[in-house]
C-alpha cells in the first residue's frame, strides 16, 4: 500500500478557545472516513510533542466519534493566561493553526478525502 504525506489541515479543520492557562483545541475530520486514521496519529502524545516549545503540563484528547472531532485539553500553555500574558500570538486560531500544521500520513485509498490535495 502506497502513503501520501499530508498536513493536518488537509484532513480536518479546528476551533479553539481558552480559560485561564488551559487551551482547548478541537478537531473535526472534514469526512468521517478520516477519523480513524487521525485518531491513531494524532495522539496526546503526538500534540505534546509538538507544542514542546509552550512545555504544556497536560495533554488530553477527548475523542468524539459521533461528531468525527477530538477536543484537545492543553494545560499550561498560555503563559498565564490572556489577562497576565504579554505574548499577544499565544491564544486561540494561533494554537489551532499550530496543531493542524502536524505532519499525518494518509493511505493512497483516502488521499481522495483531502482537501487541497496536489495531483
Amino acid at each position: 500500500m502506497h502513503e501520501h504525506q499530508a498536513c493536518l489541515w488537509q484532513a480536518a479543520h479546528g476551533r479553539t478557545g481558552d480559560k485561564g492557562n488551559r487551551s482547548n483545541i478541537s478537531i473535526i475530520a472534514w469526512d468521517r472516513q478520516l477519523y480513524p486514521l487521525i485518531a491513531s496519529q494524532i495522539t496526546p502524545q503526538a500534540v505534546r510533542t509538538h507544542f514542546i516549545h509552550r512545555q504544556p503540563s497536560a495533554v488530553t484528547r477527548y475523542d468524539l466519534p459521533r461528531l468525527g472531532a477530538f477536543n484537545f485539553v492543553l494545560d499550561d500553555v498560555l503563559d498565564g493566561g490572556v489577562n497576565d500574558s504579554l505574548n499577544l500570538d499565544s491564544h486561540g486560531k494561533c494554537l489551532s493553526f499550530h496543531l493542524l500544521a502536524m505532519p499525518l500520513v494518509v493511505p493512497d485509498d483516502l488521499k481522495h478525502l483531502l482537501r487541497w490535495r496536489h495531483p
